[in-house]
């Protein structure tokens, strides 16, 4: 049944994984082919900042394009790989509860742990085709250094990984009693899995085993070709589903192992419309998302004080030039990697945004909404209310992130840097998180059945502007992403008509979803 019912979005997820990869090892030997391009980007890739954002550069001479193309690819698609288990685990076991699915198979013939079983039958379905469509792909690709075991390795290590962040998901789906918040836990140990990775990269790669998310890193594609990694996310995978499983056999349908709390007597004097309701019911969910991206911004801060440093990455330029010079090239390494961070953290902000938007038609559905059409309360007001919520909760983590990594960055620099000027990444993405959020507002409005397609704007952003330069990807295709408008800022100074076409662009967006949605029928389950 699960199958059945997600075979589209199974077929879009693995036509995206398996065309990134199939893509990029198409092209590796056209941009690294020559012995002058490998060493240059060996060369850039031993950099502190990209070992923090793809893993240590540890294969050994010879190089073949093979092994920069796994040494690029595979943090970053373990990344998605991760992102489309935790959404398939969630969607098939705790929204179903949500709305009311899983009582209806229950009561039929069929065992207690039949929708948890399921569920982890359609994440090794998926996963396992993904795999095996992925290696195809790279072996079609002929790249130069490519081997049947080093693609095997990559494609199963792939799916292993993914798998085991599924589980991750299943067992927060058995943790909390609503999809929101599973969703929003399985996220955060993604995100603080992958921060201990960049961390324990740039300090001591040996610790980087007691991370999890830098199993993968581990597997030496290309190179060593080492399996045992994927041994260990297996076994990981199977722990957690015997604890999942132990949990979903003693919770109720529909609770889950952390009770929720008994509400007050009496509504709070803060509670005077939709908005505020909005704002109470997740007021949890704010404080996750805001302290989560104040502590990824601190943690990414933390090693500004060694890319930093060129008189440890890179002594003999260092020896050639002044104190001031070097000074000088210390703060444009840290404003350059400041940039590529500012990236992400805008990103990682649009998905609490796209998550808030699209319950409009989710609360819709279930039937949330039907007291609130009962009142006095214009649709507008409530499509605004989600919106407005949507923003403050984007806006506010994009803040505190850029916040964190400077705070904590100039405390770990000689030489600080003012605030002001990296809060200039804040005040220039923001408009590209705007559009983000409109896209989803008008698609709400227009084509609810397919509003899902707004997370291609975070994706394909990540993907042009993060492995872009890697792959020589024009600037005219990274400008297909609001993201990809945004100038080289806190290096530049922020380009005030960039900015205010793109907030006008993001405005008129809601303002067309607002028009829609006020004179669309509303869902009903």
């Amino acid at each position: 049944m699960n199958l059945r019912r997600d075979w589209l979005k199974i077929v879009v997820w693995i036509a995206v994984l398996a065309g990134m990869m199939a893509g990029a090892a198409g092209k590796f030997d056209s941009l690294y082919g020559s012995k002058a391009s490998m060493n240059s980007i060996v060369t850039t890739l031993k950099t502190p900042a990209m070992v923090s954002l793809l893993g240590p550069f540890t294969a050994n001479k010879p190089y073949t394009v093979a092994v920069i193309y796994g040494a690029e690819m595979v943090v970053f698609m373990g990344l998605i790989a991760a992102m489309m288990n935790i959404y398939f685990a969630i969607h098939a076991t705790r929204s179903e509860e949500d709305d009311g699915v899983t009582e209806y198979v229950l009561a039929h013939g069929v065992g207690r742990q039949s929708p948890l079983l399921a569920s982890v039958g359609e994440l090794v379905f998926i996963n396992l085709v993904a795999g095996v469509i992925e290696v195809i792909g790279i072996q079609a690709a002929s790249m130069s250094g490519t081997t049947a075991n080093g693609s095997w390795l990559f494609g199963i290590g792939l799916a292993a990984f993914g798998f085991m962040f599924g589980m991750v998901s299943l067992l927060t789906a058995q943790i909390f009693n609503n999809a929101r918040s599973a969703t929003i836990w399985s996220y955060l140990v993604l995100g603080i899995t992958f921060v201990a990775r960049m961390v324990t990269d740039i300090q001591n790669p040996d610790y980087t085993w007691w991370t999890v998310y830098g199993w993968i890193e581990k597997l030496n594609l290309y190179n060593g070709n080492n399996w045992g990694p994927v041994l260990l996310i297996l076994a990981m995978s199977i722990v957690i589903l015997a604890v999942t499983v132990g949990i979903s056999a003693t919770r109720d349908i529909g609770a889950g192992l952390i009770a929720q709390r008994d509400g007050r007597n009496k509504a709070s004097v803060f509670l005077r419309g939709p908005l505020t309701l909005l704002m109470r019911i997740d007021r949890v969910s704010f404080a996750v998302w805001f302290a989560s991206l104040f502590v990824l911004g601190a943690m990414y801060g933390s090693i500004f004080g060694t890319i930093g440093n060129l008189m440890k990455t890179n002594p003999t330029i260092a020896q050639l030039l002044s104190s001031g010079a070097v000074s000088s090239a210390n703060r444009a390494i840290v404003m350059s990697f400041a940039n590529k961070l500012s990236l992400v953290f805008a990103v990682v902000a649009t998905i609490p945004i796209l998550i808030t938007i699209f319950r409009i038609n989710g609360d819709e559905r279930k039937g949330y909404l039907e007291m609130m059409h009962a009142k006095p309360i214009s649709r507008g007001k409530m499509f605004f209310s989600y919106s407005i919520h949507a923003m403050v909760v984007g806006t506010g983590t994009l803040f505190l992130a850029v916040l964190g990594m400077a705070v904590v960055g100039n405390a770990s620099m000689k030489s600080p840097v003012l605030v002001s000027r990296f809060l200039r990444s804040f005040i220039a993405f923001w408009p590209a998180i705007l559009i983000a959020g409109g896209v989803a507002a008008l698609l709400v409005a227009l084509w609810p059945r397919i509003q899902t397609v707004a997370w291609i704007v975070p994706v394909y952003g990540i993907f042009s502007l993060y492995f872009g330069p890697l792959v020589k990807l024009p600037k005219s295709l990274q400008q297909v992403s609001p993201y990809g408008w945004i100038n080289n800022v806190p290096t530049k100074q922020i380009q005030w008509d960039t900015f205010w076409w793109m907030t006008l662009l993001g405005m008129v967006l809601f303002i067309i979803g607002y028009l829609v949605y006020r004179h669309r029928d509303l869902i009903e389950n």
